[in-house]
C-alpha cells in the first residue's frame, strides 16, 4: 500500500484500483482474525445467538476458556473453527493419568468434532502466573492430551498448545534481546518447544500493548501503540525499525525462541485487545483508543505481512473479547474489553473481514494525535479504600480477611494473572511463601498491583477484597514493599 501511494502519479486510476483490490483480495496470503468468547457475566445471550453473531460478523475462529457442551453444540455446523481449553485446575489430573486425559478428550472433543470444527486445544492458560503452582504439570498434561488425540486419530486435525503471558519473558526490550525467564527455560520452555516442533503445533501468546502503554505512557507514543502513523522505533540490536508496539512485543517472543534455537516454531496470538473504558488512573482506556487498536490490528493482520523479524510469518490473532463481562474482578477496564454489549450491539464500529476493510477509517479525534495521555489525580474515596499517593504518605494495600475465601481467591488470581502483579515471592521456597495463607499471599499480590499502579485511585479495591493501610504491614518475616 505504501508503494502504491508513493507512485500514485505514475499509475492510471484503473491500475491503481486493481492494485488496491489485489491487496485486499490476497486473503490466502494474509493472517486470520478470531475472537475470545469469555462468559464471566450474568447477562449474555444464548450460545446459539452468540454462534449466529460470530458468523454474521465474518469472524473465522473462536476461542473459549472451557469446553462447555452448550457452546460446542451451538457452534456445530457453523463452519467456525474452535479452540477449546483444559482449565488450569484440571492440569494436575491430566498430567498424572493418561486415562483422565483420554476421557477428557473423548467427552469434550470426540463427542463434537468434526461437526464442531475443533482445531486446537489450549492446555491451561498463563500457567506461569497461576498461584496454584500448576506449571509443573503443564508439559505432562500437554503430552497426555496429545496422546489421547493420537488414540482417536485426531492428532493431525487438532493441535495442542498453551497460552503464555508476556510476563514469561525475562527481557522484552529491545525486541532483539527477547529472552525467557531463566528459571522456566530448562523445565518448561525447552520441552514445550520440543513438543510443539514434534507435533507441528505453534506457541500461543497473550499480548497486550495496552498494559505496556498504560504503565509507560510518558515514554511510549500512543500512535505507536495504536498502529497509527509514527516515525517508528529502531531496535539497536537488529537495526530493524518498528512501527507498532504489537510487532515489537511479538518479535520479542520470536527472539526468545530463536535464542533457544527454535526458529521454526510458529506463533498464534491467543489474546490481544484494548479496553474501551477504565478507572481514572487507567491511562489510555477509552472508546476511541479501543476502536483504533482493534480496527487497525484487524487491518494489519488481514492485509498480510509478518513482523520485522519474521516478515513471512502471517499471524492468526484472537481479539479479546467478544463481550463486556460484568462479573469480572479487578479495575473497570477488566469489564470493558468487549467488542459487543450483551444485547449484541457493537461497542464501537470496526470491521472483521477483508471486505469490511475497504470502507474502514480510523476516526482519530483532533486532540488525540501523538500525545501522551495523562490522568488527573483525584481525592480519596474513603468508601472504597482508595488513596491518592500525592495526598498521603506511604500506603500499602492488604487483603480484607472478611471478604471471604472465594472472593479473595478470585482477586488473587486476577492480580497474579491479568493484573501483572509480581507474585514470584509467594511461590514455594520464596521469601514470602510463609505464612502459607490465602490472606497473606493475597496481601502480597494486591500490594504489588497497587504499587505497580502508582497507588492510584481504584487500584486497591478488588471488589471489596482489599483496603489501604498507612502502617507497614508484615506477615511472618515477609514485609510488603512500598514501591
Amino acid at each position: 500500500m505504501a508503494m502504491a501511494r508513493r507512485h500514485v502519479t505514475l499509475l492510471s486510476c484503473s491500475l491503481l484500483l486493481l492494485l488496491l483490490l489485489s491487496v485486499f483480495a490476497s486473503h490466502s496470503d494474509a493472517g486470520s482474525v478470531g475472537v475470545n468468547y469469555g462468559r464471566i457475566a450474568d447477562n449474555l445471550p444464548s450460545a446459539y445467538k452468540v454462534a449466529a453473531l460470530i458468523k454474521s460478523q465474518g469472524l473465522e475462529r473462536v476461542k473459549v476458556f472451557d469446553s462447555d457442551p452448550a457452546v460446542l453444540r451451538a457452534l456445530s455446523g457453523s463452519g467456525i473453527k474452535v479452540t477449546v481449553d483444559v482449565p488450569n485446575e484440571l492440569l494436575s489430573s491430566a498430567a498424572k493419568t493418561q486415562m483422565f486425559a483420554t476421557n477428557w478428550v473423548q467427552r469434550n472433543v470426540v463427542a463434537y468434532h468434526p461437526n464442531t470444527q475443533i482445531e486446537a486445544i489450549a492446555v491451561g492458560n498463563e500457567v506461569f502466573v497461576d498461584t496454584h503452582n500448576t506449571t509443573k504439570y503443564l508439559i505432562a498434561a500437554m503430552k497426555n492430551i496429545h496422546t489421547a488425540l493420537v488414540k482417536f486419530n485426531l492428532a493431525s486435525d487438532i493441535k495442542v498448545s498453551s497460552p503464555i503471558a508476556l510476563s514469561a519473558l525475562q527481557n522484552s526490550y529491545p525486541s532483539s534481546a527477547g529472552s525467557f525467564r531463566p528459571e522456566l527455560v530448562e523445565p518448561v520452555f525447552k520441552p514445550m518447544l520440543d513438543f510443539l516442533r514434534q507435533t507441528g503445533s505453534y506457541l500461543m501468546v497473550n499480548a497486550y500493548p495496552y498494559f505496556a502503554y498504560e504503565s509507560n505512557a510518558d515514554v511510549i507514543s500512543l500512535d505507536y501503540a495504536l498502529f497509527r502513523q509514527n516515525p517508528g522505533v529502531v531496535d539497536a540490536g537488529s537495526n530493524l525499525r518498528y512501527f507498532s508496539l504489537f510487532d515489537a512485543q511479538i518479535d520479542a517472543v520470536f527472539a526468545a525462541m530463536s535464542a533457544l534455537k527454535y526458529d521454526d516454531i510458529e506463533m498464534v496470538v491467543s489474546e490481544t485487545g484494548w479496553p474501551s473504558k477504565g478507572d481514572e488512573n487507567e491511562v489510555g482506556a477509552s472508546l476511541e483508543n479501543a476502536a483504533a487498536y482493534n480496527g487497525n490490528l484487524v487491518r494489519r493482520i488481514l492485509t498480510g505481512g509478518g513482523t520485522p523479524l519474521r516478515p513471512k510469518s502471517n499471524l492468526t490473532v484472537y481479539l479479546f473479547a467478544l463481550f463486556n463481562e460484568d462479573r469480572k474482578n479487578g479495575p473497570t477496564s477488566e469489564r470493558n474489553y468487549g467488542l459487543f454489549f450483551p444485547n449484541e450491539k457493537k461497542v464501537y464500529d470496526i470491521p472483521f473481514t477483508v471486505e469490511g476493510l475497504k470502507n474502514y477509517h480510523d476516526h482519530q479525534s483532533p486532540v488525540s494525535g501523538n500525545q501522551h495521555e495523562t490522568s488527573p489525580v483525584t481525592s480519596p474515596d474513603t468508601g472504597r479504600g482508595d488513596v491518592s499517593k500525592t495526598l498521603t504518605g506511604n500506603t500499602w494495600c492488604v487483603a480484607n480477611g472478611e471478604a471471604g475465601k472465594e472472593k479473595l481467591q478470585a482477586a488473587l488470581d486476577f492480580a497474579c494473572g491479568e493484573g501483572g502483579a509480581d507474585c514470584h515471592q509467594i511461590q514455594p521456597g520464596s521469601t514470602c511463601y510463609d505464612p502459607n495463607t490465602l490472606e497473606a499471599h493475597a496481601s502480597f499480590a494486591f500490594n504489588s498491583y497497587y504499587q505497580k499502579k502508582a497507588r492510584g485511585a481504584g487500584t486497591c479495591y478488588f471488589g471489596g477484597a482489599a483496603y489501604v493501610v498507612s502502617q507497614p504491614p508484615k506477615y511472618g518475616k515477609c514485609e510488603l514493599p512500598m514501591t
